[in-house]
């Protein structure tokens, strides 16, 4: 063990994530008109967008210099279980970027975000505004949720050690060694580290209700002159269905449907060869886009390292 004996907390769900952009104007309008979430919030220059489920947002979009994320948002079952989190993070030695406390966020509640080895910030949140369910109006193509986020890091195993360990994720399946996949609730994944040069945001996917939907999806946004760069296709960890784009940002987004469910009395954790009939189980998307496998690699982030505390450098993966 490298951090704890037990995990520091209980992550019940992925709720959201923050993507910093130079441009979150054209980014917003991009998914609010043409992907098809809507926005629910906007305050200077920050937007807040919803899918069809009962989180107030599953995305938000802030400016930054350079693509970046921003945050992820994870659900814990209460404020107390927060609280506990924090004193063990402290033990341990994790940073802590904002303490527990009511949360600013336009999605309210009460939370804290701690930072990853590699500098990101990830939100613990409870009580946060929920909001009826909605079901897609007519033949619309609507995301259900966020569904999950791929991270490229210079260190999978020592990540994934980390969400394990202190964030109780449960790894599901290896794509050889270059990629795993962590789950915190039945979903297959909602985080996926991929071994890569640098730290950063490989993609973000949203969940369809279903087949249908996903491919609708893809109509709606061939109507708009936007063609996938990889898929349609069904991946082989996961089961899931996907397809590909790139936002006005450059940054990846994905479609997808049907992730598999796990059952924890009976899964068993397997290790995929990295061939193309495994990367796509129905034959059809091809190969990824130079420009899209170019977008996954993404630009190098150092995240939140420079909003914490001094002192803990060593924490941090690739410090000096």
């Amino acid at each position: 063990m490298r951090y704890s004996e037990e995990p520091v907390v209980r992550m019940r769900a992925l709720r959201s994530v923050s993507l910093g952009v130079p441009d979150p104007q054209a980014s917003r309008d991009f998914y609010h008109e043409v992907w098809g979430l809507s926005t629910v919030e906007a305050d200077a220059g920050r937007f807040w967008l919803r899918a069809t489920g009962d989180e107030h947002h599953v995305l938000r979009l802030v400016t930054a210099e350079q693509n970046r994320l921003d945050q992820i948002s994870f659900a814990v079952e209460t404020p107390r279980a927060i609280d506990e989190a924090a004193r063990r993070l402290e033990q341990i030695g994790i940073p802590i970027l904002r303490p527990p406390g009511r949360l600013e966020d336009a999605a309210g509640g009460y939370g804290m975000t701690l930072v990853d080895p590699e500098g990101r910030a990830i939100q613990l949140s409870a009580d946060t505004h929920a909001v009826p369910q909605q079901e897609p109006a007519g033949r619309r193509a609507i995301p259900r949720k966020v569904a999950h986020v791929v991270l490229n890091t210079t260190d999978i195993d020592l990540m994934a050690d980390f969400y394990v360990e202190v964030l109780g994720m449960r790894i599901s399946d290896w794509s050889e060694h270059q990629m795993t996949f962590l789950r915190c609730n039945a979903d297959h994944h909602v985080i996926a580290l991929n071994q890569a040069p640098w730290p950063s945001v490989n993609h973000v996917a949203y969940e369809m209700h279903s087949v249908d939907h996903f491919m609708r999806g893809l109509g709606s946004l061939k109507h708009h002159g936007i063609e996938p760069q990889w898929g349609p296709g069904r991946h082989g960890p996961g089961d899931n269905t996907f397809s590909y784009f790139t936002d006005p940002a450059g940054l990846v987004c994905e479609y997808t449907s049907e992730v598999a469910q796990v059952d924890e009395d009976s899964w068993l954790c397997r290790t995929w060869r990295r061939v193309p009939e495994l990367s796509d189980q129905w034959g059809t998307a091809g190969p990824p886009t130079t420009g899209v496998r170019t977008a996954m690699a993404g630009l190098a982030d150092l995240g939140h390292r420079d909003e914490v505390v001094t002192g803990i450098d060593d924490y941090f993966i690739g410090s000096e």
